[in-house]
């Protein structure tokens, strides 16, 4: 894949890319940061994609690692509660829907964005994220479970 090609392509998945950081990590600055070195690390192993119409599912596999390394790195620096009870400096209002989304285990989470969200087949988030297509499908089908149940207790509160 040349320059050109790996550009574009980045271009067009670059929401994509944030919408998938942004589940995973708290603060806008990081996500940045994330998709940054999740598409420099692309760019740099641009050869090793075998196929150009994996692309996006590819560099989404990608950003999901650097967002863990990413994690992992930040844990050891200071530990996850202090973070999470940090507030954001750039404070966005955000739907209750996200707010639910946000709130899911990782293993729910994720296939409900790539899957509602950024329009992946069970197919492509079942190779992005290493599972089989049953599980991607209990994992929907149990997150729209739980989602629904924290949209209707945050309407009682």
């Amino acid at each position: 894949m040349d320059k050109i090609e790996f550009s574009k392509r980045v271009l067009e998945a670059e929401q994509s890319l944030y919408h998938v950081s942004k589940v995973l990590l708290f603060h806008e600055s990081d996500c940045e940061d994330v998709v940054q070195e999740a598409i420099l690390k692309a760019y740099l192993k641009r050869d090793s994609l075998r196929e150009v119409k994996f692309f996006k599912t590819w560099l989404t596999r990608i950003l999901i690692n650097e967002c863990y390394q990413f994690l992992r790195t930040k844990k050891q620096e200071v530990s996850y509660d202090d973070y999470m009870s940090q507030e954001p400096a750039e404070e966005k209002h955000y739907t209750e829907l996200y707010d639910a989304i946000r709130k899911l285990d990782e293993k729910h989470k994720l296939p409900i964005v790539l899957y509602y969200i950024e329009g992946y087949s069970v197919e492509e988030i079942a190779g992005t994220l290493k599972i089989p297509s049953g599980t991607v499908k209990s994992r929907l089908s149990k997150g729209r479970r739980m989602l629904k149940d924290l949209l209707e207790s945050e309407e009682i509160l």
